[in-house]
């Protein structure tokens, strides 16, 4: 039993007439009886009584009437479950998040909530690699991260550019200073996180240190922040960087953020995305980073997406 014959069989059913009822359905008059006589053979049984002026049901016809009502009745109301999961899913925006985002991703969401409205919104966080891949496959419609790099089939759109600042122990000498040149932390261990869990952020260090002059002394390896800064503030003198919005939101004891200079490192954010006119939930997202990345205090103008 298919729910084209039972269509068929209570639109036939309404109007008493195969051709009215074929009308109705927009097709052929041959279309409807044939398939009312499967019908039929399948039930073993007449659903009419035809003559040549005539169509009534028959009492099998009476009896499958209002259990045909109510299967095109399910059938509707799957389709609009289905239908409301799709545009669910058009509108849902599943963003892949980069650590130390801080204020700047209340900034993103809230111009998100300002252009999209109530779209429902996923954060998926993830290592830099897993977060490209799955924008990639499209699991994702996109994901921030720092750094420069260039990956087959994404384009890096560049929003905001973030300052580092110096973790070091409040009773340090240079934490007297409202700003810390680089050179100055030659002597002092490094506490940074592996290459592989933050390239962008390794290299920039590195290459500042270089920079400034010196190669830094190797401290333990930065775990996270709260282990990481305790150890700064109460353990044996060293320092390591945050990115400014980030380090905003950390007040620890024993612990002071200062702005560096000579060379002051900086890093861009970029929203990754799959190359092609994106859909409306997306574009919405890239507009809510432009717009986060115009409110960015300090932040150079990047270049703006063209793909409108």
């Amino acid at each position: 039993m298919e729910i084209r014959q039972l269509r068929y069989f209570l639109t036939v059913a309404e109007e008493l007439h195969f051709g009215r009822a074929a009308e109705r359905l927009h097709i052929v008059q041959s279309a409807v009886s044939q398939q009312l006589r499967r019908l039929e053979r399948e039930l073993g049984t007449d659903l009419f009584t035809r003559t040549t002026r005539t169509v009534r049901l028959t009492e099998a016809g009476d009896r499958l009437l209002p259990y045909a009502r109510e299967m095109l009745a399910l059938q509707a109301r799957a389709r609009e479950a289905v239908d409301a999961l799709r545009a669910e899913q058009a509108a849902r925006v599943r963003l892949g998040t980069s650590s130390g985002l801080g204020e700047r991703l209340d900034t993103l969401l809230a111009a998100l909530a300002r252009s999209a409205g109530h779209a429902p919104l996923e954060l998926v966080t993830g290592s830099t690699e897993e977060r490209l891949a799955q924008v990639r496959t499209g699991e994702l419609d996109a994901t921030l991260l720092r750094g420069e790099r260039t990956e087959p089939g994404l384009e890096f759109l560049p929003l905001w550019q973030d300052a580092l600042r110096v973790a070091l122990p409040a009773h340090h000498p240079l934490a007297a200073r409202e700003a810390v040149e680089l050179a100055r932390l030659a002597e002092l261990p490094l506490r940074l996180s592996p290459p592989a869990r933050n390239p962008a952020l390794h290299d920039l260090v590195l290459r500042s240190c270089r920079e400034a002059g010196f190669e830094p002394v190797p401290g333990p390896e930065f775990t996270n922040a709260q282990d990481t800064l305790a150890a700064i503030g109460y353990g044996t003198p060293s320092w390591t960087v945050f990115y400014a919005p980030h380090a905003e939101q950390l007040p620890v004891p024993g612990v002071v953020f200062r702005p560096l200079r000579d060379p002051e490192p900086t890093l861009r954010t970029y929203l990754a995305v799959r190359p092609g006119p994106p859909r409306a939930a997306l574009r919405a997202l890239i507009d809510a980073c432009n717009a986060a990345a115009d409110e960015a205090p300090g932040t150079p103008a990047a270049p703006q997406d063209a793909r409108r």
